[in-house]
C-alpha cells in the first residue's frame, strides 16, 4: 500500500496493519509477561503483596498497555511494597515516569508508561475497585510461581 494513502484507504485495505494493532498482536502472540511487569510482581511478593492481578487495556485504552494490581493490608505495608518496586526497577535501570499518593499510602500509582502499578491498602482497593471498572480489559494468568509468592499472608 502507498504510505501516503488516506486513512480512509487505509482502514478499507484488510491487509495494511496499524502500529498498535502489530503490537499488540506480537504481545499475544508471546504470551510472555514483560519482565519489568515480572520483576514488579516478583518486588511486590518479596514484601508479601496480597492478591496481584495483571489487566491487559492494549485493546480499550492508549494512555498505558498493562495494570498491576496489589495490594497490603496496612499503610506501611503499602508503603514498603511500593518502595520494593520501584527501588527494584530502578536498580535494573526502569525509573518511574511519576509516582502518586506515596505520603498517604492508601492507593500508591507507580507509573511506568506502558504499565501502571496500582499498590493499595485494603479498603481503598475495595472502594476503588479498578477490577470491576476495568473489566472491559483482559485478565492476564499469572505464573503460578507469582501467585503464591504474593498471596501467602491472605491464608495465615
Amino acid at each position: 500500500m502507498n504510505p501516503n494513502s488516506t486513512a480512509k484507504e487505509q482502514s478499507l485495505n484488510p491487509t495494511t496493519v496499524s502500529h498498535h494493532e502489530a503490537k499488540r498482536k506480537t504481545a499475544e502472540q508471546s504470551h510472555v509477561l514483560d519482565e519489568r511487569i515480572v520483576m514488579a510482581l516478583q518486588a511486590a511478593g518479596d514484601k508479601k503483596a496480597l492478591d496481584p492481578v495483571v489487566l491487559d487495556l492494549r485493546e480499550i485504552v492508549s494512555f498505558t498497555d498493562f495494570f498491576v494490581i496489589t495490594s497490603g493490608a496496612n499503610e506501611r505495608q503499602v508503603q514498603a511494597i511500593a518502595d520494593e518496586v520501584l527501588e527494584r526497577l530502578k536498580k535494573n535501570g526502569h525509573p518511574a515516569a511519576r509516582v502518586e499518593g506515596r505520603k498517604t499510602a492508601e492507593w500508591i500509582l507507580l507509573d511506568y508508561g506502558d504499565f501502571i502499578v496500582h499498590v493499595f491498602g485494603d479498603k481503598a482497593r475495595k472502594f476503588y475497585d479498578l477490577e470491576r471498572l476495568w473489566r472491559e480489559s483482559k485478565r492476564l494468568e499469572l505464573p503460578t510461581a507469582l501467585v503464591n509468592q504474593t498471596s501467602s499472608l491472605r491464608s495465615e
